[in-house]
């Protein structure tokens, strides 16, 4: 099964889009309930997804989308993000639910053997421990939290893997949409601009006073305010941490079973192969042919490399004599694992069984437990020291920079000093508008904009912005939302009638243009130089005017299409049509090819759309609206 997962990439990538698709495909309000505990935001059948979890995973995707999105992270407070981290939770426990009904589930041999084949945790093409360890701790994980979320997504895999690849699309259908997306057309375009037409148009004083009347909420200037602040932060906080040789020699000697490698043993194998649930016949077989295999090896233990290239059935090893390299405790098949730390060097086991089949291994050499220096260790040590060092600094420094802010309120000065931070000044900040880190945040700028903040100068109270974050600011300057006055925009004003007024005879005189050249009557246009484009390739062509360009029938040449545009109107003269010919693609072939893959993904992609739409439907989704609003 992992080995369909590892060369099946691109259905993975679906299965995991299809995990966080907006819940609008299926409908929110057949399954949105207003009740419910008050700790459940929402249930599938009858588990239930707890405000904690939700709250956890919601933080996590913040966390992670937060350096993507730029000056926009107001984004990841939104309704409609929070909506979206539930319906991932939903669709990953719909699967589990599914999985456990259908008795689906990954052994720990299966998943110690696929921990062992991913590449980033491979040294010299084996399996690193070491490495092993460090990722797990880099996520703040136990190895147990780590294995068990791990289990679940390869769980998840295992679900969704067969409605994948299942999604086989027809010729026929695929033919059409390839000959559609590369289908080629010769156009020429002409443009009407919109500045030939702006002369005629002068409006008056009234007109002027009727827009202004008509789009007051245009010219409201918000309410704005400039402010100073603090941030106490746990990362710049760690940054900061200063860690002395003689603390890191400490916490070495103090840690010293952390610090060594465990024994290794390197082993070479022959597997005759043989599943678990294979027919009688096939295992007896097997074993049969491995009980022959093992006499071979007896009669010339020497040729035991020649033999494992023989007979082998695995093909990761075989071709390199059997030899599958050093490797540590828990990362083979228990029985496979425990025969092989039984044995003596160049020792020859008797035939073992295991899940894959009928083994017969040689100990070909044993690395003793090593304790790593304190030269190898001494970055991870001072890393791990300065992250405890800042972490306990921030939760001690937390609740008095929070307390300090609310007992002294008319400055931040007191807490910048206890603390050692610098005072900031930010730029205006309006209401309602683009604003910059950390006033992204909706509870910080909530408490900018309070009466509190903003009439009586005071400290917001230590806002949470980003985990292990607290902010704190206080107005400095303040401007009131206001109406511009007429007289103070009336000239913009003119400039947008004029080009309203111009934008509109310009779209009249191209469709005029137009329907003279689709009656065949002869027009002054002048176009410009011809150029291929198709659905797929078409610089300079924005997406109306190619719907407009290939909307247009080829059966009668010159055809003609026009689209209007904020400059103007554009029209083109499509010259010829070149069809695509899916039986001679001749050099087209490799586009060809991936464009049937994108489409035959995108079939699977509905298959697993609706797929889980079913699941849905079988096993009861419900969300609890209140638990999922609350903050």
């Amino acid at each position: 099964m992992f080995d369909t997962v590892r060369n099946s990439k691109r259905i993975v990538q679906i299965v995991l889009a299809i995990i966080i698709l907006p819940f609008a495909l299926w409908g929110v309000d057949s399954y949105v309930s207003g009740g419910g505990s008050a700790n459940e935001v929402a249930s599938v059948g009858k588990t239930p997804i707890t405000l904690d979890e939700f709250q956890r995973s919601l933080s996590e995707q913040q966390d992670r989308l937060r350096p993507q999105v730029g000056n926009n992270v107001a984004l990841l407070e939104s309704p409609e993000f929070r909506r979206g981290v539930l319906q991932e939770l939903i669709n990953q426990r719909l699967l589990l639910v599914h999985a456990g009904k259908s008795q689906m589930g990954i052994s720990n041999e299966a998943l110690s053997g696929f921990i062992a084949s991913l590449p980033a945790l491979q040294e010299d093409g084996k399996f690193s421990r070491q490495r092993y360890e460090q990722l797990v701790a880099a996520q703040n994980m136990s190895v147990e939290q780590f294995e068990a979320l791990l289990r679940r997504d390869l769980l998840t895999q295992q679900v969704t893997m067969p409605i994948g690849n299942a999604a086989l699309a027809g010729n026929l259908p695929a033919d059409r949409w390839l000959m559609a997306q590369l289908e080629e057309r010769e156009i020429a375009e002409a443009i009407l601009r919109v500045e030939q037409f702006a002369a005629d148009s002068k409006p008056d004083a009234a007109a002027i006073q009727r827009y202004y009347e008509e789009n007051r909420s245009r010219f409201e200037q918000p309410e704005q305010v400039r402010v100073e602040y603090l941030v106490l932060s746990q990362a710049k906080l760690i940054e900061a941490a200063r860690i002395s040789e003689a603390d890191i020699q400490a916490a070495y000697e103090a840690n010293a079973a952390r610090y060594r490698k465990p024994e290794q043993r390197r082993a070479s194998h022959i597997l005759i192969r043989a599943d678990m649930n294979a027919p009688a016949a096939e295992i007896k077989a097997a074993e049969e042919k491995a009980g022959q295999v093992l006499a071979q090896v007896k009669a010339a233990p020497a040729d035991f490399a020649r033999l494992a290239k023989q007979h082998s059935q695995d093909p990761g090893s075989a071709a390199n004599g059997g030899d599958l390299g050093f490797f540590g405790r828990g990362m083979m098949v228990k029985p496979f694992e425990e025969a092989t730390y039984a044995l003596q060097e160049n020792q020859i086991s008797e035939v073992i069984r295991s899940d894959f089949g009928f083994h017969i291994i040689k100990l070909t050499g044993i690395r003793p437990e090593q304790a790593q220096k304190l030269e190898e260790v001494r970055g991870e040590i001072q890393a791990e020291l300065k992250r405890q060092t800042g972490a306990k600094q921030y939760v001690e420094a937390a609740e008095g920079f929070s307390n300090l802010v609310y007992e002294q309120p008319d400055s931040l000065k007191p807490a910048a000093e206890k603390y050692g931070l610098a005072v900031q000044n930010s730029e205006w900040l309006a209401q309602g508008g683009q604003l910059p880190a950390p006033f992204t945040n909706a509870k910080l700028v909530q408490a900018v904009f309070s009466e509190d903040a903003v009439k009586h100068k005071r400290n917001t109270e230590a806002v949470e912005t980003a985990p292990n974050t607290l902010v704190s600011a206080r107005v400095v300057e303040h401007q009131p939302a206001e109406v511009i006055a007429l007289e103070k925009v009336s000239g913009v004003i003119a400039q947008v009638l004029v080009r309203e007024a111009a934008l509109a005879k310009t779209e009249a005189a191209g469709q005029a243009e137009l329907d003279k050249l689709k009656r065949g009557e002869k027009s002054a246009l002048s176009w410009g130089t011809p150029r291929m484009v198709s659905r797929l390739h078409a610089p300079n062509l924005s997406r109306e005017a190619g719907l407009a360009v290939f909307g247009a029938s080829g059966q009668k040449l010159p055809a003609y299409a026009g689209v209007k545009t904020p400059q103007g109107y554009v029209l083109y003269r499509i010259d010829k049509v070149k069809a695509f010919d899916p039986a001679a693609a001749g050099e087209a072939l490799p586009r060809a090819a991936a464009l049937r893959q994108q489409y035959n993904e995108v079939m699977a992609r509905e298959d697993l759309i609706n797929w889980l739409a079913a699941l849905r439907e079988q096993y009861g989704v419900k969300i609890n609206s209140a638990a999922l609003e609350r903050k």
